[in-house]
């Protein structure tokens, strides 16, 4: 296809998404499309220290249909001023700007909140150490075989572009392999991961006393009882059953660019405030919908509970978090009103993301310390009713009877496992009734299911750590 069929072609979709969606929405998919890519490349470049070409190309691919449009899409990386602009045939331009222990800010020409970063947390951690500084190799052969299967690429694609693995038993890495250029102190990019994070800040609070799931949520936009947001929970939040018109995050893809709620992220410098101000298209608590702005307001009420002002909610997520379990690999990027952009921007090493998972294995506590409430992590991964795809509070689940619990279990995992689970190939599983944790993390398309290898992974796992007497140093 020559490109100037190509840009009339890009042209016409644009302009057949204005007779349906209206000219206002049309016009804000390319925005939505050059942010997308902005905020990575920029985050990855500049934080977790990536090739932007190779990176680009990856991320486009692992989008279905980003294809249409990647080859009409032009990016600098500037390696002094250490920003990303991301045009697309002048229809939109994105600007994400570094900022040194904050990350990566799409900028939307109102300026970015100055953000005073907090000292780093230096006392010890409270959840015993993982694994040495060097690289742990597979403590038995049928292990070093699962780590095999899931690095390697098949003939044809979809590919998996697999970028990290960790496995934990019982507190200790037992395997884990990185793709060239990735280590274990690399931050990596959880997308939705960070929503589960999200979620364990809430429960800090919730043992704090200072939220409650039930009653209304202290959103001040919302605090005129007549207002029929008035009703929403907490609890509803972290279930995705607010209830607010923001359409569906489930899915990145060309296709969702043009979901209002890419509106709220990309085009917008205060998300919370804007996830706020959308009214409701169902009642709180009768329908189930995924979106990011359910979480964006769970950050908003963070900061709120930490002080108000942005290095509050980072000191607050450090002393409370981080710090206890020994994630010192950690970035937690923000928004351009300075709040904590909760619903997938945050890095942290595999190594990190598996000592999150270790919290949860271990009931929310980290060394004798209670972090999350008690019952806390049953809370957590109990299903939501109606939320097909098999979700609770905050992770994915294969408790209940959804038809995605039923499909990852008839695929091999088991029924007690529930995880956090990112976009394009990012997954922390946590499996109490084999004491395992694990973490895989790359750059694979979300369908078909299979695309990533993860299925294999887990029941190759599972499998190799019943050995008993295999693994070094576990019993």
């Amino acid at each position: 296809m020559t490109r100037r069929r190509k840009i009339l072609l890009l042209t016409t979709a644009i302009a057949a998404a204005g007779l349906v969606l209206g000219a206002a929405r049309a016009r804000d998919v390319p925005k939505v499309a050059t942010g997308f890519v902005a905020d990575i490349l920029c985050a990855e470049t500049f934080v977790s220290g990536l090739d932007p070409r190779r990176n680009f190309a990856e991320t486009t691919d692992a989008m279905p249909g980003a294809g249409l449009i990647s080859w009409a899409m032009e990016y600098r990386v500037d390696p002094v001023r250490k920003d990303v602009t991301v045009t697309l045939f002048g229809l939109g331009r994105s600007h994400a700007v570094y900022r040194e222990g904050l990350g990566c800010t799409l900028e939307h020409g109102a300026g970015i909140a100055s953000v005073e970063l907090p000292p780093d947390d230096q006392r010890p951690a409270l959840l015993p150490e993982i694994a040495g500084p060097a690289i742990v190799r597979p403590q038995s052969p049928s292990l070093a075989a699962a780590l095999d299967r899931a690095f390697a690429e098949p003939a044809e694609p979809p590919y998996r572009r697999t970028r990290a693995i960790v496995v934990m038993k019982a507190g200790r890495v037992v395997a884990e392999r990185y793709a060239d250029g990735i280590g274990p102190e690399t931050p990596l990019l959880g997308f939705s991961m960070t929503k589960s994070v999200i979620s364990a800040l809430i429960g800090v609070l919730v043992r704090q006393g200072k939220l409650k799931l039930e009653g209304p949520a202290p959103v001040a936009a919302w605090k005129d009882p007549d207002d029929p947001r008035h009703a929403i929970t907490v609890d509803q939040l972290l279930r995705h059953t607010a209830g607010l018109a923001l359409g569906s995050s489930l899915q990145a893809s060309l296709g969702s660019a043009f979901e209002p709620v890419n509106q709220m992220k990309f085009a917008e410098k205060d998300m919370a405030t804007y996830a706020e101000s959308i009214p409701l298209a169902t009642a709180p608590g009768t329908a189930w919908n995924y979106h990011d702005g359910n979480i964006l307001i769970l950050s908003h009420l963070i900061r709120d509970a930490a002080g108000g002002a942005p290095q509050d909610a980072l000191r607050f997520a450090r002393r409370e978090l981080f710090a206890p379990l020994g994630m010192r690999h950690v970035v937690l990027q923000l928004d351009g009103a300075g709040t904590i952009e909760g619903s997938s921007e945050m890095l942290a090493s595999a190594r990190d993301w598996a000592r999150f998972g270790q919290l949860y294995l271990n009931d929310g506590v980290a060394g004798s310390k209670r972090i999350l409430p008690e019952g806390w992590v049953t809370y957590s991964a109990t299903a939501t009713p109606n939320a097909w795809v098999g979700i609770g509070a905050g992770f994915w689940t294969n408790r209940g009877d959804s038809f995605g619990a039923n499909f990852r279990a008839g695929n091999g995992w088991p029924r007690d496992a529930f995880f956090a689970k990112g976009t394009i190939g990012q997954y922390t599983i946590v499996i109490p009734s084999e004491q395992l944790v694990i973490v895989r993390m790359g750059r694979s398309p979300n369908a078909p299911p299979q695309a990533d290898g993860v299925f294999d992974l887990v029941r190759d796992v599972v499998a190799a750590t019943r050995e008993k007497g295999k693994l070094a140093g576990v019993d």
